[in-house]
């Protein structure tokens, strides 16, 4: 066996030295291991080592019944629980044919733009804490409590909400919410600059991701990143505006880029993106108070889909989300097969973290804004 010497100076054999990065290190938003390959402190090679986490929801699926698989739906992406089991019911239904209430689909709609602000908050607070800037983070949960009460109200949870159902919602909205989400969807509007002003001019933090952790647009592409990740790459595609479900195609969905694909930009955009579903929530709010109806329809006891295949995907807060159902007409789905914005933008690490000082690592992975249970579902 020979012995490796790691080091540098005159008459040392030197070499490339192994390390492990996790797989328990705090900053990935689970548990995700980085195999790196290290010369001094830059980076030769980087392995992304995924399923520590692996609890396999998609294989659960095809032992509940349809109602019962929201509830797994909801925690792959447990900053996007809403989103998830919107995207699961939106395929149930279209597999079903059902035809969702007018109310339903614009209540739906202001909860997915709310639960999207919830996400970036927490990635706007816990990006800055994880390259030393500890402040952001008090003011990123201060706004996040605020609009955890209006959802907390309305569905009686603070991270699962297990509120969609299969043609509609679980059931009518408190008398008055809709006043008071926009209330506070006003008062978060109003101090979110607090945020802004705090990190995004910073001279620290500026030298921490500008040009940092450059990732294309055509390496974007090529990986299947998606959401704020691709926009800020360049890659114009959201599909709110592109591929309209639920009823977006009747608002004006304005998407957010930027083109240097940095570290920064990718901070920019999911920052600007808060302000952009803010709005829309409030939008969506207002359609809400103009429409009645009721919020789901009557289902039989046992949901029963019938025989066939169908895919519904959705603008998740962290990219796109995939839901491929397949069916043989069973109470239970034979096959639910999800596609993640996380395990896409995951793939990326292999090409953006080479090159880089070991100092910028923390700073490229958490710009990458994915959490590790949307990855090994």
């Amino acid at each position: 066996m020979r012995e490796m010497t790691v080091g540098t100076g005159a008459g040392l054999e030197t070499a490339d030295m192994v390390l492990n990065i996790g797989p328990q290190h705090p900053s990935t938003h689970g548990v995700l291991r980085l195999k790196l390959t290290l010369d001094g402190e830059r980076v030769v090679a980087c392995e992304p080592i995924i399923g520590y986490m692996h609890r396999g929801a998609e294989k659960l699926f095809e032992v509940r019944d349809y109602r019962q698989i929201l509830m797994l739906a909801n925690r792959h992406d447990w900053l996007s629980a809403f989103s998830n089991e919107l995207g699961v019911a939106l395929a149930v239904e279209r597999l079903m044919g059902i035809e969702v209430p007018e109310r339903a689909t614009w209540l739906r709609m202001a909860l997915a733009e709310l639960n999207r602000v919830l996400n970036h908050l927490m990635f706007l607070g816990s990006y800055p804490l994880e390259i030393g800037a500890i402040t952001p983070m008090f003011y990123a949960f201060r706004e996040r409590e605020a609009l955890q009460a209006v959802m907390e109200e309305v569905s009686g949870g603070r991270i699962h909400y297990m509120f969609n159902r299969v043609g509609g919602l679980k059931e009518e909205v408190p008398a008055g919410w809709t006043g008071r989400a926009r209330e506070t969807i006003r008062t978060v509007r109003k101090r979110l600059p607090d945020l802004d002003n705090l990190i995004r001019r910073n001279d620290i933090f500026l030298a921490r991701t500008v040009g940092v952790g450059v990732l294309t647009a055509e390496q974007a592409a090529a990986y299947g990143a998606s959401g704020p990740v691709a926009r800020a790459s360049g890659l114009d595609f959201d599909l709110r505006r592109d591929e309209p479900y639920l009823a977006y195609d009747e608002l004006d969905v304005p998407v957010v880029t930027r083109t240097a694909g940095d570290c920064h930009s990718r901070f920019e955009v999911l920052l600007d993106q808060t302000y952009v579903s803010l709005d829309l929530a409030e939008q969506c709010l207002d359609r809400v108070d103009r429409t009645s109806g009721p919020v789901n329809v009557r289902l039989p006891k046992v949901v029963k889909a019938p025989e066939g295949h169908t895919y519904a995907w959705t603008e998740n807060p962290l990219g796109i989300n995939g839901y491929y159902l397949v069916s043989r007409g069973e109470k239970t789905p034979w096959r639910m097969k999800l596609r993640t914005a996380s395990y896409a933008n995951v793939q990326a690490l292999a090409t953006l973290i080479p090159g880089c000082l070991v100092p910028d690592l923390i700073a490229i992975l958490g710009s990458m804004f994915f959490v590790v249970g949307d990855v090994d579902k």
